[in-house]
């Protein structure tokens, strides 16, 4: 699945910088009331390069599992005033882990860590996003 293809992901403007990689532009439909990038819309990016990175990540359970996101925290560093784009990242021992315990139970759980950076290379929000996997 493409995620840039989502209906909401298309509505905030989120496209890929390159092949695993999401970037959403400095436009005036995603500033707040600073115009700065709006939370949300850096929400809205970081979730949806964690759901890209899974993707990634388990090209095998493409297709054989459904993921909902279950849950997150996040902690915003700095105003987003340029273009940002979004890294996600996870350890092998949390891989390995998800696949021992999907393959056991036909469910398991995945908390992936999300940088979000502008133009500059300035951490303007980090998040951490849980998704609940079910083989289906």
């Amino acid at each position: 699945m493409n995620v840039t293809n989502i209906p909401f992901v298309k509505h905030v403007g989120i496209d890929h910088k390159d092949a695993d990689t999401l970037q959403l532009d400095a436009k005036q439909s995603v500033q707040n009331h600073i115009q700065s990038i709006h939370a949300s819309a850096q929400f809205t990016l970081a979730e949806t390069q964690s759901g890209l990175y899974l993707q990634e990540l388990f090209p095998e359970y493409v297709g054989k599992v459904v993921g909902v996101l279950r849950g997150s925290t996040v902690k915003y560093k700095a105003p987003a005033m340029t273009s940002i784009i979004a890294k996600a990242t996870l350890s092998q021992e949390a891989k390995e882990k998800f696949v021992m315990q999907l393959e056991r139970k036909g469910r398991a759980t995945l908390a992936i860590d999300v940088s979000v950076f502008d133009d500059k290379g300035t951490l303007t929000m980090q998040g951490v996003f849980t998704w609940f996997v079910q083989k289906i």
